[in-house]
């Protein structure tokens, strides 16, 4: 709608939606609606408005939501590129994730069946399906069309005819084994088996299948619907056709394929985990919660890390932590333990760090004070220094992949561009430097990765296919 431009409502008009752009952007961030806001307020000639334009273009927040966008749209390129020939799926395991997985390929088009053995939990899918059909789709027949598609499969008797299987169980690789042993012996040979694990290696699951070659990973992010990533997951034994099925399908769930190889949280994950560690130590150390959150607000984050701990689960970030603890010498923070032992998982439970009401809203997150402990330094470059690990060790093959993954699959500060373009403004000197005197106040956790010095590494350019 077009704001009243009678001049003495231009004002009073302004003001009022300053204060609701506000609820939604920082204009430390974000300048562009605040800039026209102003224009609109003062009536601003076409010479003003034209040199505003520039002034924006030329910024950094322009620069880097542009590189942004065309990181998103490389990756569908690259994905467009394969056939998946896959018109049914599916999925075993209709808990959170897998329920949204088998929504959203019904919601694209796929026949999907879903397995639980658990018939509660099934019908807890369906009823959420139709919730969500009803909300996104809205004509009556297009949400009948998209259940009918949707197949509650207590049996597993869709393995048959499935083109794509998709496991969704618990995070346990013994399970994962056996599922994927008996899904073999049930499956047609030229059937893909994906595994949605967060943070467990393919080869350790592989090793119970006759033909390992087609198990490849599909992990997508909570909640499904809304986060655009999927991490392509290549194991060892991974073959390129299964892979390219992989980039192919996702793609065609309107999603954005990453290609990661197969370690310990590959890559978002891994780049996470160090960061809602870090603030989890804060709390130990007595720093409150709201001062914890509200520095990664204000550096740009979309949520503070300890009501992002709560909102995953306290018990599947413990879970994640103990997995990467030895291969990667992650701290687990004895107050995380005690929470999750406590029964206190976060908003699911209605209680983690912070305490939430019925509707999942946190209560009593309490005020911001004065502190000079340096939150935002311990946060942010526990990130970019294990994205500099990650490039080291292959996990990916270049800075744009880290910078697409943490984008869009954790929110990372999109004005920054993501966290290798943030640690491009600063320098590498720079950060090293900090990342050493925080290493001499705190542990070693903040040695400066190894990659720091190896600058082939440091290649800007997602590498573009054929």
């Amino acid at each position: 709608q077009r704001l009243p431009s009678w001049a003495p409502l231009r004002k009073p008009v302004a003001n009022y939606v300053e204060r609701s752009v506000r609820a939604k952007a920082n204009p430390d961030h974000y300048p562009a609606p605040y800039r026209i806001l102003e224009l609109w307020r003062s009536a601003a000639s076409q010479e003003e408005e034209a040199r505003s334009l520039g002034e924006l273009l030329v910024g950094r927040t322009s620069r880097n939501l542009v590189n942004v966008f065309q990181l998103a749209e490389e990756l569908k390129r690259r994905g467009k590129r394969h056939t998946h020939n896959i018109e049914r799926v599916h999925v075993v395991g209709a808990g959170v994730m897998g329920a949204d997985i088998a929504i959203w390929a019904a919601a694209r088009g796929f026949y999907v069946s879903l397995q639980d053995r658990n018939p509660e939990i099934l019908a807890r899918a369906v009823k959420k399906a139709y919730g969500f059909y009803k909300k996104k789709l809205k004509a009556p027949r297009a949400v009948q069309e998209a259940m009918d598609r949707l197949m509650p499969d207590l049996n597993g008797d869709g393995l048959v005819r499935a083109d794509l299987v998709i496991e969704a169980i618990i995070e346990n690789v013994d399970a994962k084994r056996e599922l994927f042993k008996q899904v073999e012996t049930r499956v047609r040979p030229e059937a893909l088996l994906a595994s949605n694990t967060s943070s467990i290696p393919l080869e350790d699951i592989a090793t119970s299948l006759k033909d390992p070659t087609r198990l490849v990973g599909l992990h997508f992010f909570n909640p499904v619907a809304q986060m655009q990533l999927v991490e392509i997951v290549r194991g060892a034994q991974s073959a390129e056709e299964a892979l390219n099925r992989a980039r192919g399908f996702t793609v065609a769930l309107d999603r954005l394929p990453l290609d990661v190889k197969s370690s310990p949280g590959f890559l978002v994950n891994r780049v996470l985990m160090p960061y809602l560690i870090e603030a989890v130590m804060l709390a130990e150390e007595g720093v409150a919660l709201a001062d914890i959150d509200g520095a990664a607000l204000d550096f740009g984050m979309p949520m503070g890390p300890i009501l992002l701990a709560d909102t995953v689960g306290l018990d599947i970030c413990l879970s994640v932590a103990e997995e990467l603890a030895g291969p990667l010498g992650i701290e687990v923070p004895q107050r995380l333990r005690e929470t999750v032992a406590a029964g206190h998982l976060g908003k699911k439970s209605g209680q983690g760090f912070y305490t939430y009401d019925k509707k999942g809203k946190a209560r009593n997150r309490g005020k911001r004070s004065v502190t000079h402990v340096p939150i935002t330094e311990r946060l942010i470059l526990r990130m970019v220094n294990e994205s500099v690990a990650c490039l080291r060790e292959g996990v990916v093959t270049d800075l744009d992949s880290i910078d697409a993954g943490m984008v869009y699959g954790t929110g990372f500060a999109p004005y920054l561009g993501g966290p290798m373009r943030y640690a491009e403004t600063l320098g590498d000197v720079g950060i090293c430097s900090t990342l050493r005197r925080l290493t001499q106040e705190y542990n070693k956790r903040f040695e400066p990765d190894a990659g720091w010095t190896q600058r082939e590494l440091f290649q800007r350019q997602l590498p573009k296919e054929g």
